[in-house]
């Protein structure tokens, strides 16, 4: 488990984190989402005891990082991918790494068959693609087999093959029981892995709890509805205090209502469907809403004749 305890850090005259509290639970991945200045980069530098908090801390299992007898048997985390000496091998740079940590060697080619580097591990690290640089980055956070996990921007610049692998590994991860926190910027890749979010602006926290919830909460679910009678639908609906809204010739969107009101008004009233279907807001969308006001830089609109 990691614990924030109202974490500020102050450059200067410049607050990057403000008083900003929270948990991340084992047993899930948990996304951790701001805009670009919000103090995620900052928040888990001093998570991994690079930077010092100008006030509060941050426990992993109940200590400060600085406390843990064996660190990296404790919390493995992937900052940087590119973080490698680009003329020392793969299986050179682990091997590196374990020395220092006073970890078993035998590690080095349990992680790289772990995630999947084994074919490559006597060739240059320079040499990578960045797909195989964040396998590599992966495998040195593993080293350790730590039960807390730090994952920066991990998917930044993968294909969809890339993302997806990454995808399952850290899913795979949580459902070790290990602790996994992972930011990135990428909303739609964020909805399909996490669990939960921590949402920051401003270096403040903005939401935390269930990522279902972060949607849920700043989104409007409505019911897509087609079919051939939709004046007459659009009138029975309207009738009972639901907002009708016409996005095609045979298609209305729903608001203040479930499917299952709408299907059991339609059957009352005689009315054909060809589709019923909730559509639930993106995280995209949700995020937007809630942390537009925490947007460090923002561009005026430009209009299009």
């Amino acid at each position: 488990m990691i614990e924030a305890i109202g974490l500020t850090k102050r450059y200067g005259h410049t607050v990057a984190v403000r008083d900003l509290s929270f948990t991340v639970q084992p047993g899930r991945v948990t996304g951790f989402l701001g805009p670009n200045g919000a103090g995620k980069s900052t928040t888990m530098r001093m998570i991994l005891g690079l930077d010092r908090p100008t006030e509060g801390q941050v426990l992993i299992d109940g200590r400060p990082y600085e406390e843990l007898r064996h660190p990296m048997r404790t919390v493995g985390a992937l900052l940087d991918a590119k973080w490698v000496h680009p003329n020392r091998s793969a299986r050179n740079h682990l091997r590196w790494l374990a020395r220092a940590s006073r970890l078993p060697k035998s590690r080095v080619d349990e992680v790289l068959a772990q995630v999947g580097l084994t074919a490559v591990a006597d060739k240059r690290a320079g040499s990578f693609s960045l797909g195989m640089s964040q396998r590599l980055g992966i495998a040195a956070a593993l080293l350790g087999d730590p039960q807390v996990l730090l994952f920066d921007e991990p998917v930044n610049g993968l294909d969809p093959e890339g993302i997806l692998w990454i995808r399952r590994f850290m899913q795979g991860l949580a459902g070790q029981g290990r602790t996994v926190l992972v930011s990135s910027h990428l909303l739609s890749e964020m909805a399909q892995t996490a669990e939960d979010l921590i949402v920051i602006g401003r270096g403040q926290l903005i939401s935390q709890g269930s990522t279902a919830t972060f949607i849920g909460g700043a989104t409007e679910t409505t019911v897509l509805v087609r079919s051939p009678q939709v004046a007459k639908l659009a009138e029975v609906l309207t009738q009972w205090g639901m907002s009708v809204r016409n996005t095609d010739d045979d298609a209305l969107v729903i608001s203040g209502g479930s499917s299952d009101q709408i299907g059991e008004m339609a059957a009352t009233h005689g009315v054909v469907l060809h589709e019923l279907s909730p559509q639930q807001g993106s995280l995209e969308e949700a995020f937007m809403r809630l942390t537009g006001h925490a947007v460090e830089y923002q561009a005026d609109e430009v209009n299009v004749a």
